[in-house]
């Protein structure tokens, strides 16, 4: 079980939870997570909420692989009102901020995030740890090889998982020393990794368990998931689900999640199975 303080809110996780993606966007990978104005998103969070998220991640940038990077400020314009406005209607629910800037994390959380989702774990900007530090919220690393613009030009690694576990290691130290008191850690598939490493992760997934910390696992439409199976973003949900799947019996806590729905039926059919095979 992990108990995490939100903003002096307590957020407990003891069995895993759903984290579901808004996109204030124009140009997510996924077309069903762009939710540009203020009023779309408030729809997309009443209906994610209704079907069981506990966190909504609310991201201003994409950063799909040679996405065209913004600054903070045209970041903040587009995240701020839509947090504002779900904070406002929905305030027992959980709000992550999805940024690498750590101007934007503090507005967000000013606005009513409590959560910072950072997939560069702070290493774009150096003042990140700090501020959340500051603000009292849990921090989500993510592992990732280079930038979004670079990321999936070859990446190499000799041992993927032995990688992703001392980048962990250290980054956990690194915030630990700045003040943060709970981190989450993401092994960022998809980012500077290719198929072959993302499946690799998933398989070796319950090593992480050693960092005693929530392991959030992103993996909702991504390619590795439509290319392995020769389709689109749109046509990758029962894969997306399958691959949740396999993430939960390895130790996931958190599912990102485009379509929490399927997500929580995920965790409901994995959950009972748990209990049958260690009764």
């Amino acid at each position: 079980m992990f108990t995490l303080n939100c903003k002096g809110r307590l957020l407990i996780i003891d069995q895993p939870i759903v984290m579901g993606i808004i996109n204030a966007t124009p140009d997510s990978f996924f077309g069903g997570s762009r939710k540009p104005t203020a009023d779309k998103a408030l729809q997309q969070a009443e209906k994610m909420i209704a079907e069981g998220a506990t966190i909504l991640d609310i991201g201003g940038q994409s950063t799909r692989p040679n996405s065209e990077q913004i600054s903070a400020s045209e970041e903040a314009e587009r995240v701020l009102p839509v947090i504002q406005a779900i904070a406002k209607k929905f305030p027992e629910t959980f709000i992550s901020v999805d940024t690498f800037y750590a101007s934007v994390a503090k507005q967000a959380v000013n606005a009513g995030a409590s959560i910072v989702n950072d997939i560069s774990a702070g290493n774009m900007d150096a003042a990140m740890l700090s501020t959340v530090a500051s603000l009292h919220v849990p921090f989500i690393c993510m592992h990732m090889k280079g930038s979004p613009q670079t990321m999936q030009q070859n990446p190499v690694y000799e041992n993927i998982t032995k990688e992703v576990l001392d980048f962990f290691i250290k980054k956990i130290n690194d915030c630990k020393h700045a003040g943060i008191n709970d981190a989450i850690i993401d092994p960022g598939f998809g980012f500077g990794k290719t198929a072959t490493h993302n499946f690799e992760l998933l398989k070796d997934l319950q090593i992480f368990k050693m960092l005693e910390k929530p392991i959030l696992a992103g993996l909702s439409r991504k390619s590795t998931i439509y290319k392995t199976l020769n389709t689109t973003p749109e046509e990758a949900l029962n894969g997306t689900t399958v691959l949740q799947t396999i993430a939960l019996l390895n130790g996931a806590n958190i599912l990102r999640t485009h379509d929490v729905k399927e997500a929580m039926e995920a965790i409901k059919l994995v959950s009972a199975y748990q209990q049958k095979s260690h009764a």
